[in-house]
């Protein structure tokens, strides 16, 4: 298994579904979604966590497993990923790094450890988070696998070269 060394030292192991849809991705790619789910689980360790694959592969964070409860995802793509919030517009961006033009949602990209490792990014999922605690949500501090597809469509996973 390629993440084992690597998911030893996590509090919370990922779901082995996650992992399979995650050798889709290069594995710079695989590691960096797993490296921003251990921030946001050391953040939030009571969080939820929803698996989804479509045509990315998406993990949605919250305190109740509604959407409307969740704080922050992440996102993959085939050259970074996303950490993203669904009222990213209301967060203040003191580091100016939101991206995103839409009504509410706003992320950041991510292109390698060392920026999941900057301290800006705990302090957005933490500011992420206040938000949702003002609904009232409290967490389960489980993950759910809510839907799955074989193969990512193209462009936006890079197949993995076979050694």
């Amino acid at each position: 298994m390629r993440f084992g060394v690597y998911l030893s030292a996590m509090q919370r192991p990922p779901d082995p579904q996650l992992l399979g849809f995650l050798e889709a991705y290069d594995r710079h790619i695989s590691d960096l979604a797993l490296a921003l789910r251990e921030v946001i689980l050391e953040e939030a360790p009571d969080a939820s966590e929803s698996i989804y694959q479509v045509y990315t592969v998406a993990i949605w964070f919250g305190f109740s497993g509604k959407m409307k409860d969740m704080f922050c995802y992440i996102a993959t793509n085939a050259g970074h990923v996303n950490l993203g919030f669904p009222r990213g517009s209301s967060l203040p961006d003191p580091n100016r790094v939101l991206e995103g033009e839409g009504r509410a949602m706003r992320h950041i990209k991510l292109r390698s450890l060392s920026d999941v490792e900057r301290p800006f990014v705990r302090r957005y999922i933490q500011t992420a988070m206040e938000q949702v605690a003002r609904l009232g949500a409290s967490g389960t501090g489980k993950s759910v696998v809510k839907s799955q597809r074989e193969v990512p469509s193209k462009g936006h996973a890079k197949k993995r070269r076979r050694k």
